[in-house]
């Protein structure tokens, strides 16, 4: 875990809509089950908080890079206070061990949304 950019996620003080992109890997004994598991159950917590599942996909010809995913999918959530909100319920947590059991390795990167003019070069 990168505890600088979670300390960061805390106190962003934003609290608009944003989306969460995970990238997994499932162990190979009993990984993809785990998970379901964990998402059969883990559901009723997102959807208290308002979160929804709006891109899922399995990753296929990797063109640039090395490490190989299972899944990609794309969580919106209201905000981050309702991410942290979910993350932290006692209930959740029972459940979270399920996602623990099932993955390899994962990433999670909390994204906000910009529009194009944002990366583009300025005109002068």
């Amino acid at each position: 875990m990168n505890t600088e950019q979670l300390e960061e996620f805390i106190h962003n003080p934003n609290n608009e809509p944003f989306v969460m992109l995970n990238l997994l890997k499932f162990k190979k004994e009993g990984g993809k089950e785990s998970y379901a598991r964990y998402l059969k159950e883990a559901n009723k917590y997102a959807e208290d908080v308002g979160a929804k599942v709006i891109f899922l996909s399995r990753p296929k010809e990797l063109l640039n890079g090395s490490e190989e995913w299972d899944v990609l999918m794309l969580i919106r959530y209201p905000s981050r206070k309702a991410f942290l909100t979910m993350a932290n319920n006692p209930e959740y947590l029972k459940v979270h061990r399920f996602r623990e059991e099932a993955l390899e390795r994962a990433v999670l990167y909390a994204t906000d949304e910009i529009t194009l003019r944002e990366i583009l070069p300025k005109k002068e």
